[in-house]
């Protein structure tokens, strides 16, 4: 009889299903059996009715620690700590199971609950279970979760094992911290017949995650060398890193790796590739992705609308808007980015801000600061400066750097000093150090004959010890890609390129292509 109520337990697929199985196991006596239960429990928490599962915990008599240990794995993080605190009071012992399971729920809980994961942690040494290979890897990975990295690094350095386990948190803790180069450094010591997909994959996302496309790539290629064969998050990893560079045909060896290799019924997958060939300049290819993805959730319907968007094609965007409205999937905060963002690209003042209303009226997504941000833009780009900056006015939120660059660019497209010179002023106080923001008032008043104010722009900006940053482009040659900055000399074909560069300088000169009417711009190469 167990073995056929563990196959129904494992058939149920709604609460009703749940509640029918329970009804049969009570007058049975198998609500007694501990295994069953833990099963029961389980398959409540994988269908969402956690709560069920615990009043059923309660009710049980002498529950032993594998039923604890399920019950902490099923309930929300407050709740599971609770009922970890309860094994004591129950006179039974944790095992190496119940302190990974609590720690996960430590993580969940953020930043703030690093107190409680040292308790837990003196818990283990006093239960002798520390040096347990599961006990120390879920330790480190609570500390640098929770952003105590250099608690996490002593586990790491005393510890008496050097698991691949370990490894991989600790590698996977430096990289979503951001310190990518000590996780390389880290990585780079680890025995090679110790590393697999996953502590590969920890390096590719943590380049990807700081913006290191480059490195990210360099590293997916190394891996494959390697003869490690990707994952699903190493390629999601490496297709965000494609799209950060338009990396068009190392995303492509992608798609076809992940046609090849059975992947193609991933979404998550899917929706990166949307994303890569909308990013990359192939929007056509993003589109047949799209359209050849069966189970389109909210997050592929958004990227699609906001792939449209940035090729400024702002009639089709909203298009695709109302066929996500007719297949029943509720846009959410960033479907309604996308959607405002399609409108300032395509001038759809009057459009956006129907969408803008509509969001909370129909939607009930209140607005945030990013949505805002989209309305200054698409005002400002369609030269309603003065309602672009009413709106900045009466926002309920302090306008970020964001939003007063966007006022700065509009101010540079439409011509408008006043303006441009108040929206500065902000930025100096946001972000005194960013060149990009002289150079734009700079521009405002070179087009408008303002040279004496344009000189004391780049008076106050060498007092103030601002750099001009360099530009930076790249380009993807036989599946390589090459990062240029302006001025820089040290590529290796770097006499050939800046040979064609003249030819084509001197071309465009013999072809007597005219001066901008708004004249020449000034730049800062102190």
């Amino acid at each position: 009889m167990k073995e056929v109520m563990s196959f129904l337990v494992r058939r149920c697929y709604s609460l009703k299903h749940i509640q029918q199985a329970h009804g049969l196991m009570v007058p049975r006596g198998l609500d007694e059996d501990n295994r069953l239960l833990s099963r029961f429990i389980e398959a409540c928490s994988c269908l969402g009715f956690s709560n069920y599962a615990y009043s059923v915990f309660t009710r049980i008599r002498v529950p032993n620690i594998y039923l604890y240990n399920t019950m902490i794995k099923a309930l929300p993080p407050s709740e599971a700590i609770s009922v970890y605190n309860k094994i004591q009071v129950a006179a039974l012992r944790p095992d190496t199971y119940s302190i990974p399971f609590v720690l996960k729920a430590v993580v969940r809980l953020g930043l703030a609950a690093v107190g409680i994961g040292r308790q837990v942690h003196c818990h283990s040494i006093g239960t002798g279970l520390d040096t347990h290979v599961s006990v120390v890897t879920a330790l480190i990975h609570m500390y640098s979760s929770c952003a105590s990295v250099s608690d996490a690094r002593r586990l790491f350095d005393g510890a008496a094992f050097r698991d691949v386990a370990l490894w991989n948190a600790m590698i996977a803790g430096y990289a979503k911290l951001g310190d990518v180069d000590t996780a390389r450094q880290l990585f780079e010591t680890m025995p090679l017949n110790n590393s697999n997909v996953i502590s590969w994959t920890a390096l590719i996302a943590g380049y990807a995650q700081v913006n290191r496309p480059t490195d990210a790539i360099m590293v997916f290629r190394r891996m494959q060398l390697h003869n490690v064969q990707p994952d699903e998050i190493a390629m999601l990893a490496a297709l965000s890193a494609c799209a950060q560079l338009g990396a068009l045909h190392f995303g492509e060896w992608i798609h076809n790796y992940i046609q090849k290799h059975g992947f193609r019924e991933l979404v998550s997958l899917n929706n990166a590739l949307i994303d890569m060939y909308a990013k990359s300049g192939n929007i056509r290819k993003a589109l047949q992705v799209f359209h050849s993805t069966k189970f389109k959730t909210v997050i592929t319907w958004t990227t699609m609308i906001a792939g449209l968007a940035l090729h400024g094609l702002g009639t089709q965007a909203l298009d695709m808007f109302s066929q996500m409205e007719r297949a029943k999937i509720a846009p959410n905060d960033i479907t309604f980015i996308a959607i405002l963002s399609a409108c300032s690209h395509a001038r759809l003042v009057e459009t956006g801000l129907c969408y803008f209303n509509i969001m909370v009226s129909r939607y009930r997504i209140e607005p945030k600061i990013v949505h805002y941000g989209c309305m200054v833009d698409l005002l400002g780009r369609a030269g309603y400066l003065q309602e672009a900056n009413e709106l900045v006015r009466q926002m309920p939120f302090e306008a970020n750097a964001a939003i007063w660059g966007s006022l700065l660019a509009a101010s540079n497209i439409h011509g408008n000093d006043e303006l441009g010179e108040h929206a500065l002023q902000h930025l100096l106080m946001l972000e005194p150090q960013n060149s990009g923001n002289y150079s734009l008032l700079s521009n405002i008043y070179t087009a408008l004959g303002r040279w004496n104010k344009s000189r004391m722009l780049r008076k106050v900006m060498r007092d103030n010890g601002v750099k001009k940053m360099p530009g930076r482009s790249f380009i993807e040659v036989n599946s390589r890609v090459h990062g240029f900055i302006a001025g820089d000399k040290s590529h290796s074909e770097g006499d050939r390129i800046y040979e064609v560069l003249y030819k084509l300088f001197r071309q465009s000169k013999l072809a007597g292509r005219p001066q901008q009417d708004r004249g020449e711009l000034l730049e800062f190469n102190e």
